[in-house]
């Protein structure tokens, strides 16, 4: 018996959307990756250097077995495990999202001491096929926190609200996120 999937609709109306490449986009130099050469699907790859978040001078994760989604476009997204998170500082937000790779993802609000900060992280409770590694890991948003770091990098998050990947400088775009970029 085949299970029912509610958003089969969606995933491939996301799917067949038409997407175009920049006329140019930049040629990365040694040591550097360009995001125009990210597959779509997406790849999913373990992160060989400590991934850390920071608010309020508190640690909000920290780790050094993160996961990274690499997709055409976009900056990657670190997906850094439960158990590395300070999941006492974290409650469930009634906002969800849906990505036509991972699935439907949930938020989660973050307070420490008086800041509070809305949907700052999400995940993946029940990824897609593909993808179920980030089962029980956070991503979070680089620009509602006071800090992220990949290695000793401060990273810098990705243009637009809506998406969450960190830019670091070993990238290369142009990256999907400011307006006129919705069908890269």
């Amino acid at each position: 018996m085949t299970r029912h999937d509610p958003d089969a609709a969606e995933r491939a109306r996301w799917r067949s959307f038409p997407r175009r490449r920049p006329r140019d986009p930049a040629r990365p130099g040694p040591g550097q990756e360009s995001v125009w050469d990210y597959p779509r699907p997406p790849r999913l790859e373990r992160v060989a250097k400590r991934v850390r978040v920071e608010l309020a001078g508190t640690l909000l994760a920290d780790s050094t077995r993160a996961l990274r989604v690499c997709e055409t476009a976009s900056p990657p997204t670190y997906y850094v495990p439960a158990e590395d998170v300070r999941m006492d500082l974290l409650e469930a937000s009634p906002h969800t999202s849906f990505c036509e790779w991972k699935g439907r993802a949930r938020y989660w609000t973050v307070r420490v001491g008086e800041r509070r900060v809305e949907d700052v992280a999400w995940s993946y409770p029940t990824p897609d096929a593909g993808f179920a590694e980030l089962a029980d890991h956070l991503a979070f948003f680089a620009g509602r926190v006071d800090a992220c770091y990949v290695g000793d990098e401060r990273v810098t998050p990705q243009p637009g609200g809506f998406y969450g990947g960190w830019v670091t400088a070993d990238l290369v775009g142009p990256f999907k996120g400011e307006p006129g970029t919705e069908g890269w």
